[in-house]
């Protein structure tokens, strides 16, 4: 005789049976397939100009120790991280042998943070300036794997080991397409050194930061090595143009730009209706700049009617200005015979001056966010209910409370006389 329990130990076993057969041994229901642990290398500037004593009132040595430091103590597990020297063996006026001075000073590996620091409190300030050649020993410190892989060189002047020229070296590191990126900072750098570490850095989508403070530093290169293990997406080099019809088109992504001081860059942007453009800008000063400045974000028809504008104005020391719009297209991208894609313009503009010693080339760096939404349904938005129609909202409210009021009178009077009848 079959009973309940013969039942559920039977349920039981196939259910089992099914596990096994759908989980296999080690293996666990929704667990992410394990991703290969990012690299960075730190590449750091040991070279004798090291020794100034122009940052918080120590050296810059002293300043790329400390922050050096802080920035080993928060690595993120997950990190392996590595550091390489240039300028720090060789103190002689042989160019030859000082171009050779780049060493790896401590493995691309798990971190640890004690080893890592005494190799770092070992430094001096030495020699060369071999920039060249230390981002092709990082390369190859890095190479194999499709991991995250990011250089970050600091460095407080520019390459003395010509005619290898760094950003050259950076640029053949790009074309071997291993998705290595190179961010440079600069500690109290000048103006040749500004456009050096600049060229490296957007010859492989990195950024240049200039750096005058330790503070900087440290929460610069943590800023980088945490960008490593939850990189971002690579915004994709594009170029404005001078008037709307001659513009790029762009699609729904991340996209990187340069615009000098107060130009106007144009874009294109195809939005279908029923569908939502959400559009933001944001422009960088890399470089010293006048106080008041401002940004504009603006849509505009082919004809030159403008839709919509976002603007941000600002007074005193920048990194970075921000601004955007929404602009959504009315009609039903459901119906076959709906109106076709409308071309939506996009002006980027700034207001940025800078003093007269202040170079104005390359312009400034430019992220432009497009996306393209579905828009909200009026018909079922209560918010764009009450936006799009409010005067039919007012008039449903009135309404309802003139009936209201009618049938609780009604109610009233008829309790009244039932009251005078008992």
């Amino acid at each position: 005789m079959i009973t309940r329990r013969w039942v559920a130990a039977g349920a039981c076993g196939l259910l089992v049976t099914l596990a096994a057969g759908l989980f296999p041994a080690g293996a666990v229901a929704g667990e992410p397939v394990a991703k290969e642990a990012p690299k960075v290398e730190l590449v750091l500037d040991v070279s004798g100009s090291m020794r100034a004593q122009d940052i918080d009132g120590q050296s810059r040595m002293s300043a790329a120790k400390q922050a050096f430091n802080e920035v080993l103590d928060a690595v993120p597990a997950e990190v392996q991280l590595g550091i390489r020297t240039l300028g720090a063996g060789y103190p002689g006026d042989d160019k030859n042998q000082g171009c050779k001075d780049t060493k790896q000073l401590y493995p691309v590996g798990p971190l640890n943070r004690t080893e890592a620091k005494t190799a770092v409190a070992t430094l001096a300030p030495t020699g060369w300036t071999p920039i060249g050649p230390a981002l092709l020993g990082a390369a190859e410190d890095l190479k194999g794997g499709d991991a995250t892989r990011r250089i970050v060189l600091i460095t407080d002047g520019e390459d003395t080991c010509a005619p290898l020229d760094p950003c050259e070296v950076a640029r053949e590191i790009a074309a071997k397409g291993i998705h290595l990126v190179i961010d440079t900072l600069g500690l109290v750098p000048d103006a040749k050194t500004r456009s050096q570490l600049i060229c490296i850095a957007e010859a492989t989508g990195g950024t240049y930061t200039s750096v005058q403070h330790t503070a900087e530093l440290s929460g610069r290169v943590r800023q980088l090595v945490d960008r490593a293990a939850t990189p971002a997406v690579n915004p994709v080099a594009t170029e404005g143009a001078e008037e709307c019809r001659s513009a790029p088109e762009l699609k729904p992504g991340l996209y990187s730009d340069r615009e000098s001081f107060g130009q106007h860059r144009w874009y294109r942007v195809s939005v279908k209706p029923g569908q939502e453009l959400r559009a933001s800008a944001s422009i960088g000063a890399d470089r010293a700049v006048n106080n008041d400045y401002g940004i504009l974000l603006r849509a505009t028809t082919l004809s030159g009617r403008e839709i919509v504008r976002g603007q941000e104005a600002g007074d005193g020391r920048t990194d970075l200005i921000s601004s955007g719009l929404r602009y959504p297209k009315s009609g039903s991208g459901d119906d076959e015979d709906a109106e076709p894609a409308e071309t939506v313009c996009l002006q980027v503009s700034n207001s940025f001056s800078a003093p007269a010693a202040v170079k104005t080339t390359p312009g400034m760096p430019v992220e432009l966010t497009i996306d393209v939404v579905d828009g909200p349904d009026v018909a079922s938005d209560v918010a764009a209910f009450g936006l799009g129609r409010g005067w039919w909202l007012i008039g449903v409210l009135v309404l309802t409370g003139f009936l209201a009021g009618l049938v609780w009178g009604w109610v009233s009077r008829w309790r009244i006389a039932v009251w005078r009848t008992n």
